[in-house]
């Protein structure tokens, strides 16, 4: 797979907050995203998401472009900000809401991606009971389930132990083997440094090379 954004910018309010964006996604590599806060960093991963529309320029999946509101031409796995989930249902209970979107898959899929990020999916404790780690490990669960062509994952072990975090590293890496597109935020540098075969900062509305 193949993803490019050529010319992107987003304008909001006459606010310019990314501006002539250029970047190109091969599968089988992460790719990492770093800068301050309010840089534009979430609202780039908005933008490949497909949960926003560019002001300017063009999304190129594969040759075809994207068109904003129309189905995807591939799947994608996302985490934006905080993971959010029904707060009185349980974490397979909540799993199960969400593939009733698409119908794709099977509780036994979903049950296995519970066990990846180290959940039980037996577990009968409300979400509402859940603490932060938790929340994230299911926001994982949940981008994982469906065997996304994609993952986008902002903040990607926001809220985990030394133990989530290890999971986490792993998990990503046997998806990239699969050979998906990855692409994580992190203000832990060591998520970057670990995870990423490519690292961008994000400042001054727009795209810089990092330190690979």
């Amino acid at each position: 797979m193949h993803i490019e954004l050529n010319h992107v910018s987003k304008i909001i309010k006459k606010n310019t907050i990314l501006t002539n964006v250029n970047l190109e996604f091969e599968g089988g590599r992460t790719y990492g995203l770093v800068g301050t806060n309010g840089s534009g960093k979430t609202m780039l991963m908005r933008l490949l998401a497909g949960l926003i529309k560019a002001s300017e320029g063009e999304i190129i999946v594969d040759g075809r472009k994207v068109e904003y509101g129309r189905k995807l031409y591939f799947d994608m796995g996302v985490i934006i900000e905080k993971p959010e989930f029904f707060n009185d249902l349980t974490g397979m209970e909540n799993l199960e809401m969400l593939s009733k979107l698409k119908g794709k898959i099977t509780r036994e899929e979903m049950r296995k991606a519970m066990e990846r990020v180290q959940l039980d999916p037996e577990n009968r404790k409300k979400v509402k009971e859940y603490s932060l780690g938790m929340r994230q490990r299911l926001g994982i669960a949940q981008a994982i389930m469906e065997d996304p062509d994609v993952l986008i994952l902002d903040e990607v072990t926001n809220a985990l132990d030394e133990g989530g975090i290890s999971m986490v590293y792993d998990v990503l890496k046997e998806e990239k083997e699969k050979g998906k597109i990855i692409v994580i935020s992190s203000h832990n540098r060591q998520d970057i440094d670990t995870l990423c075969d490519e690292i961008y900062l994000v400042k001054n509305h727009t795209l810089q090379a990092g330190d690979q």
